[in-house]
């Protein structure tokens, strides 16, 4: 498939931002059960970061704008949200950005009232707001990872796999942001961020080197033989029937070379998980906020590499008849 870099931005932008929050309201929860210590400024951490989450999340829907032919009729894209996961994710976007401003406002503002207790422990209002938010972010992960699962004829896509690691590898960019976040805002939580992005990294590292294994071992279902009729063992495409391109050859195709996909696969696998853990690892010992901010740069430089490749290691079946130009 082609990789549109609208899109490409868009998921990852906004998987950073689904994780920024998660992984606020993860410190919070645990600040409320006490498992960590609650000496944190709502205002300059829970406040700001979700500001944060809200600009990437606004960033990512923005670079989605740029996939439209007609960005006058975006809003026509939720009209049918009782089939389309697309549309789904056009619903659900908003409403998790709407409550991402209403949690970031309710710390920021310094208004959160107590509401009950359950035992021991106290909800606020911005505890129940974040669980509205929380829940939205694994829906809005399960929208946008359906977007490409469920399609059939795209055996790469068509995997569990492919939802596992949208949420992997935003939560792990999250996770990590969050560390260097913290390590301005909050320095006591900054190594538990970092234990998270570690373990999260790692686990997204399995979940996509699953994926690249899936992959490499799939028998299609669509061949020449199959694409015309055919059951001649020995076929070979001399042309496609035309004289140039179209727009099956520029859009079902990413038009590089089969060496130009494995430096990128082997990129994003060094970017993404290899270089970001030793840099969390290094800024985590020695307390370099430095080198946890540019652990996010540089995994974010590779989820850009690493979507790049799932979309380019797609094959699309009408591709059997435009093999040849």
């Amino acid at each position: 498939m082609h990789p549109a870099f609208s899109v490409i931005f868009l998921t990852t932008l906004i998987g950073a931002g689904q994780g920024l929050f998660l992984a606020l309201y993860t410190g919070q929860v645990y600040s409320v059960m006490h498992v960590l210590a609650a000496g944190v400024d709502p205002k300059g951490f829970y406040g700001l970061g979700s500001l944060l989450a809200f600009a990437l999340l606004a960033a990512g829907l923005i670079a989605s704008f740029f996939h439209l032919g007609h960005p006058e009729r975006a809003w026509r894209s939720a009209a049918q949200w009782r089939t389309s996961w697309l549309s789904r994710e056009v619903i659900v976007l908003p409403a998790f950005m709407g409550m991402v401003v209403l949690y970031g406002a309710v710390h920021f503002l310094g208004w959160d009232p107590l509401l009950f207790t359950l035992g021991q422990v106290p909800v606020h209002l911005s505890l129940l707001l974040g669980l509205l938010a929380t829940l939205l972010a694994f829906l809005l992960f399960l929208c946008t990872g359906m977007i490409y699962a469920c399609l059939k004829f795209l055996q790469e896509w068509h995997s569990a796999l492919t939802v596992i690691n949208y949420l992997l590898l935003g939560t792990a960019s999250g996770f990590t942001l969050a560390t260097a976040f913290s390590a301005w805002q909050a320095p006591d939580l900054m190594r538990f961020y970092g234990g998270w992005a570690v373990v999260l990294t790692l686990a997204a590292l399995a979940g996509r080197s699953a994926a690249l294994w899936r992959n490499s071992r799939i028998r299609h279902k669509s061949s020449l033989q199959t694409a015309i009729g055919v059951r001649h063992t020995r076929i070979e495409q001399k042309a496609q029937g035309a004289m140039g391109g179209s727009f099956n050859t520029r859009e079902f195709f990413h038009g590089k070379s089969a060496d130009v996909v494995e430096i990128v696969r082997w990129g994003f696998l060094i970017l993404a998980f290899a270089v970001p853990l030793v840099l969390l690892l290094v800024g985590l010992a020695m307390a370099r906020p430095e080198a946890l901010a540019a652990a996010f740069m540089v995994q974010y430089l590779g989820l850009i590499m690493e979507r790049w490749h799932f979309f380019a290691d797609a094959r699309h079946p009408q591709n059997l008849y435009y093999q040849a130009v």
